[in-house]
């Protein structure tokens, strides 16, 4: 037992020369020994707390307890903590407990701390008191909070039992941490309290006070008191290197006049934080001022003002003269109507002006000032300067709120009804949280000074400010911190370093918000009447425009192109009826979807950092959250060719997002149409596509960029640089680039003996200008004479691995300088070993050398005006002419041209299959094309076919899209028709993207003799004509698999190599048409038919079940009479029934025909030229020359619009 007693004698005797030693350090006045009496008062303080609730274990010391200092604290003190002598640990957990599901409470520490409450930041001078308290000792300042402010603690010294730590973000390095002081402070000495005054203090209530204020020559000689009720408290205001705040005081009635009384001395806005709105005080010696642009006098008080309780029995109300009292007091302006009314750009709304009691439940964004109050409200304290108070912030916290605005339906976003307070109303601290705080993000913490300029110099109202702070948070979620670093992204903007976040919302801002909107008058906003604030009065903001990750971008576009997805809409009826399985699937293979802006509601913003890829050589817009390829232009027919775009943040409010469907399906006819598990595989291609005048493009400071053109997960591309310190370069002219693709390179010598891989790569060709230049400063010096001048310029530059990220940038006719980094090598740009391309591809490219451009170099655009080498050559792209397009010549077999883009299909690569091979069906790509050509009205039409390996086919090949093609193979098939093909040297430049309004213009109505003046005629018309004969009707059912014959509906191969059950009906039909001019046999396929006959659906459908019997039914008409073929006999009635049908007057009739040329307008035979046919007319025979007979393909039947009902004549049938 006397061992026991010893130890914790000896435990206590070390206790206390910690705090003897503690003592010393950190609270005796600098330079000053220990006084005894000084260890004694703070020992005694903390054995007073200790002892309090007899919960000390035996221990008159808190043993468990260490002294910590300011310092200690800033260094060591990483994590929040909280202290609280008096407290058992069952106290303690029962108090984290009310910190809440949701939230970790504050961990328990056992720190004793003292220190000197002040509300000087550092040292004694004036200028450094702004309202804020502190805590200090020798090692240092805190800044800290307390509850409910005793004015006569201000500068003594405390031992603070219950408190709480908040260190500085870890990001934060050069952050201080805050205090939070719960309850009240012990002293360490003895406060003094100062005795009541010996005689009543003579005051003034706020009514004599007002009307003092229309006399201010009586108030030369005095220095009245003024006493109330506090009825209203400002924000604390710092401005124009001036502090101060506003307090009102009115008598016991609401309906009493209130006083408002400026309080600016330094020493006196501690008091902020002591006053309490409802409480009543005595201001003591005030003075009249007169405030700039502020029409009345206004009290203020003076460096002997001192603020003091109302205590009834210690005041005496001033009696005035009489003239004085026989002055009502000024009457107050009334506040305006607070109905809502239609203002120019909406509905002007008046906000309600309240208090209001809270807990805070979430911090909504911190730098902007946005939180959650009782999970219902929102709160935004971005109008008012609140520094040290957001410190402290975070759910838990209670807040009392002094004539905040309530602004309701706001819009922009936001749905919540919003609290938020101005310069006239107060925020003031009632409760501290007991959660600890949460681990602040780096994008939740920065941007503080941005938004308030947002709020003080662009003037934004709390609708847009509200949307503005949301759009900066996505955009920082889009490109921080692995494309930006938030600190740079949400920097205060001014002119030489403006902040990227506000450029990019500049276009909304200015639209919205222009920028000279008046300045905020803080007195103004506090003292006028009626109030008039940013607050006061709003306007329900519609979302301007949302910036979507590029990721969620795409899979909305894949969400609605599936959703879109219908294959009886893309196929529709009749016409689907009639196809078989191999057509109906070929038909549903490939479609497309075009995406504008204008179909999200709010309209989507596209915005990312333009790469290059050096996998798939394309562009890309990157975000955090991934890419989405991208086609560029500069403008109309004018492609990108300058790479120094590279790194740019790209924005963009104009755009096609396009995405193209790719269907692998089975369904056996268009029965099954509806079932979706007929399809097999479905795959999308997603990109976007818009012109750079179309776009704001931000250039990115390099210390700014992190990431932004590495394209590749397995490798890294260099960026592209400023300009190398030390390098070399050389200029060269592009005269043609070959198509990007998997090409075969023989291995350099000493490379691995494995069969290498095709390896993505292209071919340029072009001219060297002039020679090597090397990097001088800032510049490139004079050109190095070269060996032999009479050599031949022409070059061949292979660009593979990561340098196929210049691909989009390179196009014929433009002048380049290709960039070496580095110190010179002799003969870089020659010739050499660089790569082993054998003699035989340079042969056929016209050059006598190449070059491979290796992964670090680099490229920029020249301007080719200062280049006489390069002014003589044309700047138009080479093009074929019309002649030798749709010639037979074969010998020059590579054309070029440029053409719209008519239709896209996918069908069976069986023109390159040779009759017996074996293997998996290819596939290839079909585009239509009408050739642009200015001596044609009607464009001709051409077919170019796309397969392995250019597939898939490069992007913007949409319909309706403006093309160029270089070096496309030209080929005639067996019908004489002229096509090309997509070949290792094609070049593919898009010239304009899809119109974004499509208007189907009329076919041209015309008489069938303008169809023979060849070129001149159009493709596809309408005429009108009289049938006025059959020649042959063919109706049959085939199989949807084989296409066999289907004699009451069964296959023939049905059971022996054919899986298929299902049928369609398949019909043909030839009818000589005239109209007078010319004659034209016509040939009408499926439902066309039905309009040629004159039948209504329901008789066709009865048609084609008599003819699924005998399976098939032709009949072939020779004059007047009908020859029958096989498929049926000519005695039996369906037979009997179509050669009367045929040679009817229902059939036989006036028809309004819309039709295309059966030989396209690519088919390179003659035209058959005009015949002598001889006519009987009576008894004389007539010999005239005939023009040949036209041979059209139906597109549609109508029949003709009846005659006029008004003539004079009107005819019955």
């Amino acid at each position: 037992m006397a061992a026991c007693g010893f130890r914790a004698a000896g435990s206590e005797q070390a206790w206390l020369e910690a705090a003897h030693t503690f003592i010393q350090e950190t609270l005796c006045p600098t330079g000053q020994e220990t006084s005894a009496q000084l260890t004694e008062l703070v020992i005694d303080a903390v054995k007073t707390v200790w002892l309090s609730k007899g919960r000390n274990q035996g221990f008159s010391l808190p043993l468990s307890y260490s002294f910590v200092s300011v310092q200690d604290l800033r260094s060591h003190q990483r994590l929040p903590c909280c202290s609280h002598l008096s407290w058992s640990s069952s106290e303690y957990k029962a108090w984290a407990q009310e910190a809440g599901p949701e939230g970790v409470p504050l961990p328990r520490e056992r720190l004793l701390f003292l220190g000197t409450l002040t509300d000087l930041s550092g040292d004694l001078e004036q200028e450094c008191r702004n309202g804020s308290l502190y805590v200090k000792d020798n090692s240092g300042v805190l800044g800290c909070e307390l509850i409910d402010l005793d004015l006569c603690w201000v500068g003594h010294l405390f031992l603070f039992p219950s408190w709480s730590y908040l260190p500085p973000a870890r990001w934060n390095s050069s952050g201080e941490g805050h205090l939070e002081l719960w309850g009240a402070p012990v002293p360490v000495f003895p406060l003094t309290v100062s005795p009541g005054p010996v005689t009543p203090i003579p005051v003034l209530y706020p009514d004599n006070a007002s009307r003092l204020l229309r006399h201010r020559s009586k108030l030369k000689v005095m220095k009245p008191n003024l006493a109330g009720k506090l009825v209203h408290l400002s924000a604390l205001v710092n401005s124009q290197k001036k502090s101060y705040f506003v307090l009102s005081l009115s008598h016991s009635s609401p309906a009493d006049y209130s006083v408002p009384i400026i309080v600016q001395v330094p020493a006196q806005l501690v008091w902020h934080k002591a006053l309490w709105p409802g409480r009543a005080y005595v201001l003591t010696e005030l003075r009249v001022s007169k405030i700039r642009g502020h029409p009345y006098c206004v009290w203020t008080t003076s460096p002997s003002s001192r603020l003091l309780p109302l205590e009834p029995e210690c005041v005496q109300e001033l009696e005035l003269e009489e003239p004085l009292l026989e002055t009502d007091p000024r009457p107050l302006p009334r506040p305006s109507n607070s109905q809502d009314r239609k203002g120019q750009k909406g509905l002007v709304r008046d906000s309600r002006l309240l208090s209001y009691m809270g807990t805070v439940t979430c911090v909504l964004n911190e730098p902007a000032g946005l939180y959650e109050l009782d999970g219902q409200l929102g709160l935004c304290l971005a109008y008012q300067q609140l520094r040290g108070l957001r410190q402290v912030l975070r759910p838990g916290v209670s807040l009392e709120l002094q004539d905040v605005h309530l602004l309701q339906s706001v819009g922009g976003g936001t749905k919540r009804p919003v609290l938020a307070s101005c310069l006239r109303g107060a925020v003031l601290l009632r409760g501290f949280s007991r959660r600890k705080p949460e681990t602040r993000l780096s994008r939740q913490a920065h941007g503080a000074s941005l938004y308030e300029q947002l709020v003080w110099e662009r003037q934004l109202g709390l609708p847009l400010y509200l949307w503005t702070a949301k759009a900066l948070e996505e955009l920082a979620g889009k490109l921080c911190p692995h494309v930006l670093r938030h600190h740079q992204f949400l920097q205060y903007s001014s002119p030489r370093s403006p902040s990227l976040g506000l450029q990019l919302l500049a276009p909304t801002l200015d639209a919205l918000a222009p920028a000279d909107s008046p300045v905020r008058n803080p007195h103004k906003e506090i003292l006028g009447e009626p109030h008039h604030c940013p607050l006061q009065k709003y306007t329900r903001l519609q979302i301007p425009c949302t910036f979507p990750a590029l990721d969620a971008l795409k899979e909305e576009a894949q969400r609605r192109a599936w959703a879109t997805f219908d294959p009886k809409t893309l196929v529709p009826l009749p016409e689907a009826s009639h196809l078989t399985s191999c057509q109906l699937n070929y038909r549903l293979a490939w479609s497309w979807l075009c995406l504008l802006p204008s179909a999200f509601h709010p309209a989507q913003v596209l915005l990312g950092v333009l790469v290059a890829s050096s996998r798939k050589g394309c562009l890309q817009l990157r975000d955090q959250s991934g890419s989405l390829p991208c086609l560029l232009l500069a403008r109309h027919s004018q492609p990108l060719t300058d790479p120094r775009l590279i790194g740019h943040l790209v924005w963009a409010e104009k755009f096609q997002l396009v995405v193209e469907r790719d269907v692998r399906s089975n369904f056996p006819s268009w029965k099954e149409l509806s079932m979706a598990g007929f399809i097999q595989k479905q795959q999308a291609r997603v990109y976007v596509q818009f012109f750079l005048d179309d776009a704001l493009i931000i250039p990115v400071p390099r210390p700014f960029l992190r990431s932004a053109t590495s394209s590749g997960t397995s490798q890294t591309e260099p960026t592209h640089p400023e300009g190398p310190h030390m390098g070399q370069s050389r200029l060269f002219l592009l005269s043609h680039k070959e198509a990007l693709m998997k090409r075969n390179f023989c291995a350099p010598p000493g490379a691995s003996p494995e069969v290498p891989q095709a390896t993505l790569s292209f071919h340029v060709s072009g001219s060297w200008l002039g020679g090597t230049q090397k990097k001088e400063g800032s510049g490139w010096g004079p050109p190095e004479p070269q060996v032999d001048e009479n050599k031949d310029q022409k070059i061949l530059l292979i660009f593979m691995g990561s340098s196929v990220r210049w691909f989009e940038f390179l196009h014929p006719g433009q002048v380049y300088r290709l960039m070496a980094p580095g110190p010179s090598e002799p003969a870089l740009f020659e010739e050499g070993g660089l790569s082993c391309t054998s003699q035989r591809p340079l042969e056929l490219a016209g050059c006598v050398s190449c070059l491979t451009v290796q992964d670090e170099w680099t490229l920029e655009p020249e301007s080719s005006q200062d280049i006489p080498d390069v002014l003589g050559v044309p700047k138009a792209l080479p093009e074929s002419s019309l002649t030798d397009l749709l010639s037979g010549n074969l010998t020059n077999s590579l054309v070029s041209f440029s053409a719209e883009i008519l239709s896209r299909t996918l069908c069976p690569a069986s023109l390159w299959l040779k009759p017996g091979s074996t293997g998996a069906l290819r596939e290839c790509v079909k585009l239509t094309v009408a050739l642009e050509t200015a001596d044609c009205e009607f464009p001709p039409h051409l077919d170019i076919y796309i397969e392995d390996p250019h597939l898939p086919p490069p992007l913007g090949l949409l319909p309706r899209a403006r093309v160029y093609f270089t070096q496309l193979e030209k080929r005639v098939s067996r019908s004489h028709n002229v096509y090309c093909c997509f070949r290792a040297s094609t070049y593919v430049q898009v010239l304009s993207f899809p119109p974004e309004t499509t208007t189907s213009a009329p076919l041209p109505h015309v008489y069938l003799a303008e169809l023979l003046q060849g070129g001149r005629a159009p493709f596809q018309a309408t005429a009108s004509c009289h049938i006025v004969s059959v020649f042959s009707l063919h109706l049959l059912w085939v199989c949807t698999h084989c296409t066999s014959l289907c004699p009451q509906g069964r296959c023939t191969r049905q059971g022996t190599s054919c899986p298929a059950q299902t049928s369609v009906s398949q019909a043909s039909i030839r009818i000589l048409v005239e109209d007078g001019t010319a004659e034209a046999v016509v040939t009408c396929r499926n439902h066309h038919v039905a309009a040629a006959l004159g039948l209504c659906p329901s008789e066709w459908t009865s048609l084609l079940e008599f003819v699924r019997v005998p399976g098939r039914v032709a009949l072939q008409f020779t004059g007047p009479g009908a020859q029958h073929e096989s498929s049926a006999k000519m005695e039996e009635p369906l037979t009997l029934f179509l050669r009367s049908l045929c040679t009817s007057l229902s059939v036989l009739r006036p028809i309004v025909l819309s039709f295309e040329l059966e030989q396209k307008s690519s088919n390179i035979l003659p035209l058959e030229p005009p015949r002598l046919q001889r006519f009987q007319c009576g008894e004389l025979p007539l010999l005239t020359r005939v023009n040949p007979r036209l041979r059209l393909s139906c597109l549609s039947i109508q029949e003709p619009e009846p005659p006029n009902s008004g003539g004079a004549f009107v005819s019955s049938c």
